[in-house]
């Protein structure tokens, strides 16, 4: 697969995760030095982001729109545009940048940054 594709599989599997909650996906796709900007402002490492995603989010529907990937050698930049149903029912947006590098073979996400509109 090329890296291109891996990394577009990879976005999939990063939203779909967070969706779910499935922690064990993401101890598989986090680098052990990841850190995450949440919309509330607060910076998370490795471990806060996987403490709370193990906490069922509120949200459904949640997808990824406008899906930009940047390629730069053994790091590469995700932009992308989010869309979900917020848990009163209506429809909410957002955006997300993911920093992925290449290490050992493998893309692991390096961090996150995330906001809400």
């Amino acid at each position: 697969m090329d890296d291109l594709a891996a990394l577009i599989d990879l976005n999939r599997d990063y939203i779909t995760s967070v969706q779910t909650s499935d922690v064990r996906r993401f101890d598989e796709i986090l680098a052990d030095d990841f850190l995450c900007s949440n919309p509330d402002g607060s910076l998370v490492d490795r471990a806060g982001f996987l403490k709370q995603t193990a906490v069922p989010v509120k949200i459904s529907g949640l997808q990824a729109h406008e899906v930009n990937v940047r390629l730069m050698g053994d790091f590469a930049i995700i932009h992308a545009k989010t869309t979900y149903t917020g848990p009163d029912g209506r429809p909410g947006s957002g955006r997300y940048t993911d920093v992925w590098a290449r290490r050992h073979g493998r893309w692991l996400a390096v961090s996150a940054h995330v906001t809400r509109c």
